[in-house]
């Protein structure tokens, strides 16, 4: 360990459907690690949005495209000793194979901690993978590996369908799926081979309808391995982990089963040689002691992230430490602060995970599930029965229960429930509790048709019982119900009685929450862990301080409209509080991020974001000051509830944020003050909404309150665009003019009568596309000084206005030379971390002092002139999303972005895959045209048979060209939508890539260009 110097460690890039948050969660603490351990740290990471590319994560931070060019000039530049690339996914391993083939880390002599690249090729290359199980003797379907798709016919002709395809060295199954018929595994194959980054595909025969289960291992050098947790899969095989309903620990397997799968994971991670954590999945046969090995991860993973919010044990920590070369049984437990590393957690509860899927914001997606990932996040929820922390997990999740399932699901048709569970969609289990409930399925009918275990069966049936018997008026049916998770709404909604009714009869009961800790000693041993979850059972472990105390709510799972940005916001909130004297009480149920790790606040608790579960939380702490600005919208829409309770929401008032949030409100806010905005009213009727039409002509935008990404949102510019909506509108509804301008956005810091405009970001595309799916940059490249003199000023006659302490967003839209404002985000927005991180000021930090009433001495009055130019760009999962339309428009499609710098506006690495995509886009030129943007480039005109594997870009604007751009995306191609980012992708070509450079010294530069 003496001569770990210096280590560079790789993260996983943007967020992306398949690769999340966990890699931040896991990469920051590998970071935090190695500085302890006294390692000079770089840190590789292309996503401005998290806490991993914090200034205060590593000693260099390097926000750079994730590709082999740009590592390779960070290790010629910073010489690292070593390389750490086991925390940062698929893209990380991938990068640092990369970097081994092209003779880097040899040339600059830089070697691998902890599993080495020898051992990842065995876990993630298929046909190594397969030999090394066999030469274990460890079982296996029926496979083989192909690299050509003769080769699968081959396969066919012996194993036949339905069957598996698993590509190599990809993420979240990218590219795989389950075969029916012959036709199928073809177009898959073609699929899973493009998708491969060396071309190669397992084929392996179905065994859909076993049971899937994990094991997370830990193993250091010397071969001390434990089982940290297993985890069991409620869908079969067949449905890819990451978007089933998971618990932990496993429940439905025999003891017998539980240690042979025990003794094989212990055996195939040392075999393998893993150093560190590592996934390994299994399918167990349904009736017999029989399983198969399925895959292994040989880095942490999206389920070491679980099993360690789960048990309370730090996997990626660990991990780094025994990276580092430090034995199991000589790390200290940091949980217990007693028992070493090497004594396996216990748990006394269980954990249930609930995956969250982006489905509603796309009408006419493909909702059905197999193995290739489609969900965006999760949500985690502990409870003492399965019932308990099924419910919390799913109300985490934002899932309707009424009372347990979705309203629409009372009046479907059986036929309609039916097929949601035939099919596999992420609404399977609550059409099931829908087909109990009404009597129209027995538990054999639904275990036939699932495959689901007859346990979680039970767990339904017994939701639905409990539903039928419940009596208000018996203590014993009341408590029941509380330990089977339900909410007092959900039982007011049942007994048919209002809310205080149920709230003031479980106060006449004295039924009331407890709060235990999560020790993951199952309280064997004294623990000062400040880790809790709430239950109805046992006595409350948690004792209130006197101290001054503030709640931060987070924002929970993360979903397309809210990512990542705001757990960066949450852990800031903290730490900002802590340092002016404040105790902190974290509230999230996201088990993915860093705002859940048990050593950020002063106390964390891992519930669900709801009104009634976050004041059990509050009373237990005694705690009357709350933070909601920095858990995005998830956060604000409990604003007002905690206020009629009595709560103090801090830096705002209910009511202001009301007044933004709702549009008529807010239009007349701006009238008042005497500020542009768009023409457009609120209405209420169709009536209403025909008067309107007919003043404002089209083209127009229709727009709900208060929602997360632009759901609800439609641009119309014909009359039949509006017949079309119709039978689906939901009033009252806002219904603007469009205005085709140029957008711009500021992250504003509000205090008293200063409201700070640190940077003006600029949208590339025009008004229209919305601002999560837009290049940002900033500082502007084509507005001239008096328009950005203009933009801040109504910004800061909104702050002086608005009765409002903190960080808020504002959106403008400007047409010759009108500047209007389009919205107000009365919260930290989305792109507050990267306006932080480009400026290097602590933004979030004046933010929370000025929302606590503490003098902010520090903040500027005028905005920044900056040296260079960040820009901001969408990263899209569409390609995992059957049926979504990669074309932009005002509801937000992308999962992540990335930051590129330049000096002079323009960034070429704006169009640079990562190392996790196939395609080398340099060799790529031919650029084709699709109808109507001929005028955008030189290229060859679309044709219906087009093959685009060839293809750099797809310009494409047309509603009847969806198949081909589907097919261009599915085949490698850039595909734009949209003529501004045509042209500025034309404008980059013939420039050069960009010096990489650390942040602090694009932060620091001192010339200064306005």
């Amino acid at each position: 360990m003496q001569e770990v110097k210096k280590v560079l460690v790789i993260g996983s890039g943007p967020i992306v459907i398949g690769q999340a948050a966990e890699f931040d969660y896991s990469g920051t603490q590998a970071c935090q690690t190695l500085r302890e351990a006294g390692c000079e740290v770089m840190l590789m990471n292309s996503n401005p949005a998290t806490i991993m590319t914090d200034p205060s994560t590593a000693d260099h931070i390097y926000i750079e495209a994730m590709t082999l060019e740009k590592a390779t000039a960070i290790i010629k530049r910073e010489r690292p000793t070593h390389l750490l690339a086991t925390v940062g996914g698929q893209t990380a391993l991938n990068l640092a194979l990369s970097l081994e083939e092209a003779g880097v880390l040899d040339q600059y002599q830089v070697k691998l901690l902890g599993t080495s690249l020898e051992t990842i090729r065995d876990g993630e290359d298929r046909e190594r993978f397969k030999q090394r199980m066999l030469e274990l003797d460890q079982p296996l379907p029926i496979s083989q590996t192909i690299e050509t798709l003769e080769e699968l016919e081959g396969f066919m002709e012996k194993a036949g369908v339905p069957l598996v395809v698993r590509p190599a060295f990809t993420l979240g199954g990218t590219g795989g799926g389950i075969a029916q018929t012959k036709e199928e595994a073809r177009k898959l194959a073609a699929n899973g081979l493009q998708a491969s980054p060396i071309s190669q595909c397992l084929v392996e025969a179905s065994i859909a309808g076993y049971k899937e289960v994990e094991y997370e291992v830990m193993r250091d050098a010397f071969d001390t391995t434990i089982i940290v947790c297993n985890m069991e899969n409620i869908d079969p095989v067949g449905v890819h982990t990451g978007d089933s309903v998971v618990f932990a620990p496993i429940q439905s397997i025999s003891d017998k089963m539980n240690q042979i799968l025990r003794t094989a994971s212990r055996e195939i991670v040392s075999a393998l040689g893993v150093v560190g954590g590592c996934n390994i999945q299994f399918a167990i046969h349904p009736t017999e002691q029989t399983y198969y090995v399925i895959e292994v991860n040989p880095r942490v993973s999206r389920s070491s992230a679980l099993a360690s919010k789960a048990t309370g044990y730090p996997i990626a920590k660990l991990a780094t430490r025994l990276a580092l070369g430090e034995r199991l049984d000589d790390c200290i437990n940091p949980v217990t602060k007693e028992t070493m590393a090497s004594f396996e957690p216990v748990l006394d509860y269980v954990t249930a995970k609930v995956p969250c899927f982006p489905f509603d914001l796309f009408p006419g997606s493909d909702r059905s599930l197999g193995t290739q990932m489609k969900a965006t996040g999760e949500s985690m929820a502990m409870g003492k029965t399965l019932e308990e922390a099924l419910q919390k997990a799913w109300r985490g999740a934002g899932i309707e229960q009424a009372p347990l399932y979705p309203n629409w699901m009372k009046q479907a048709d059986t036929e309609v429930l039916w097929q949601e569970v035939n099919q596999i969609t992420d609404r399977r289990l609550l059409a099931m509790l829908a087909l109990l409930d009404r009597k129209a399925a027995t538990h054999e009918e639904l275990a036939e048709k699932t495959q689901i275990q007859s346990l979680f069966l039970t767990t339904l049936e017994t939701l639905n019982l409990m539903q039928e018997t419940l009596d208000l008026e018996s203590k014993e049916s009341l408590q029941q119900a509380k330990r089977f998770g339900f909410t007092d709404q959900q039982i007011a909604q049942i007994t048919d009685v209002p809310l205080e009714v149920v709230q003031q009869q479980r106060n006449t009961f004295l039924i009331q929450p407890s709060f235990q800790m999560i020790d993951t000693c199952g309280a064997e041993f004294s623990s000062l862990t400040p880790y809790f979850y709430g239950s109805w059972s046992g006595r409350t472990e948690v004792t209130p301080s006197s101290r001054k105390k503030v709640a931060v709510l987070g924002a929970g799972p993360i979903r397309i409209g809210q990512g990542i940005e705001f757990d960066y916001c949450s852990v800031h909130a903290v730490r900002a509080l802590q340092k002016a004297g404040y105790e902190t009480i974290m509230i999230n149920n996201n088990p993915e991020t860093v705002s859940t790790d048990f050593e950020v606040a002063d106390r964390l608790y891992v519930e669900p974001l709801t009104i009634e579960d976050v004041v059990h939380v509050l009373e237990a702490e005694q705690c009357r000051q709350v933070l909601v600005q920095f858990g995005g919208q998830t956060a604000i829409t409990l604003a007002a509830e905690l206020e009629q309770l009595g709560y103090q929401l801090l830096g705002t008032t209910a009511d202001t944020i009301d007044e933004m949030e709702d549009r008529d409100r807010f239009y007349q806010f701006l009238d008042r003050l005497q500020i542009d905005r768009i023409p457009g009213q609120e209405v209420s009727n169709e009536e209403e909404l025909t008067a309107i039409v007919k003043e404002l002509g089209y083209p127009l935008m229709i727009r709900p309150s208060y929602v997360i990404g632009g759901k609800g949102m439609h641009r119309l510019t014909t009359a039949s665009d509006l017949e079309k909506l119709l039978p689906e509108m939901a009033f009252p509804i806002l219904v603007d003019a469009y205005i085709e301008g140029q957008e711009f956005e500021v992250d504003c810091i509000s205090y008293k009568t200063t409201t700070y405009v640190p940077v003006i970001m600029e949208q590339i595309e025009a008004a229209g596309v919305h601002s999560g799916d837009s290049t940002m940059i900033l500082p502007p490249v084509s507005a001239p000084a008096s328009l950005q003199d203009e933009i801040e000023r109504i910004a800061q006659t909104i702050g002086q206005h608005l009765d409002y302490q903190g960080a808020f967003n504002i959106q403008f839209v400007v047409k010759d030379q009108t500047v209007y404002v389009l919205e107000i985000n009365p919260r930290a927005s989305r792109t507050l971390p990267i306006v932080s991180k480009v400026t290097g000021q602590p933004l979030l930090e004046w933010a929370v002092q000025a929302a606590i009433g503490m003098k902010v001495e520090a903040l500027p009055a005028t905005r920044l002139t900056l040296p260079f130019h960040a820009v901001k760009t969408p990263v899209f999962s569409t390609l995992k999303l059957r049926g979504v339309d990669p074309m932009t428009g005002p509801v937000m499609r992308s999962t992540g972005e990335t930051l590129q710098w330049t000096e002079a506006g323009l960034a070429k690495e704006r169009f640079v895959f990562d190392q996790t995509t196939k395609t080398a886009m340099a060799k790529r030129t031919l650029r084709i045209c699709g109808a109507g943007t001929d005028a955008w480039s030189e290229g060859a005109a679309v044709q219906p048979d087009t093959e685009f594997d060839t293809c750099l870009v797809f310009f494409s604007k047309s509603e009847s060209e969806r198949e081909q751009r589907e097919k261009a995306l599915a085949q490698g191609a850039i595909v734009i939508t949209e003529e501004h980012l045509a042209q500025y992708f034309e404008s980059v070509q013939t420039i050069p890539m960009c010096t990489v450079k650390p942040l602090s010294e694009w932060t620091t530069q001192k010339e200064r260009i306005q």
